[in-house]
């Protein structure tokens, strides 16, 4: 059901400038066809907004609540997990200042010291 002929869209015919925008003037033109079609849209969209209108119309069950609450007592465990996470930055932070300045020299240190002489 195309409003175009099929002899238009032959590989040598070439369209000028003119007979282009004449082509898409005549494409953006409402027709019988899209009126349709948007009448069936609306149609649809009517339908879905009375049923979720009538879902939100219908009271809501409610289940029997407990004599006494309780409270979520999943958030204790995210809790633990940053406290110990401090703790465990602290340690490591502060346990090069613990140790004593008087490092023992290692074989390494000694091998650059008679490579490169003092102060390397």
């Amino acid at each position: 059901m195309s409003q175009f002929e099929p002899d238009m869209f032959e590989s040598g015919m070439e369209a000028s400038d003119a007979e282009l925008d004449a082509l898409f003037a005549a494409v953006r033109e409402p027709n019988e066809a899209d009126a349709g079609a948007a009448e069936r849209f609306l149609a649809g969209h009517r339908t879905r907004l009375a049923e979720a209108r009538s879902l939100q119309a219908q009271p809501v069950a409610t289940a029997a609540r407990p004599l006494w609450p309780t409270r979520a007592k999943p958030t204790k465990w995210i809790a633990a997990a940053l406290a110990s996470a401090a703790v465990i930055a602290g340690v490591s932070v502060l346990r090069p200042a613990l140790m004593s300045a008087d490092l023992p020299a290692s074989a390494a240190y000694a091998v650059y010291q008679d490579a490169l002489g003092e102060g390397w």
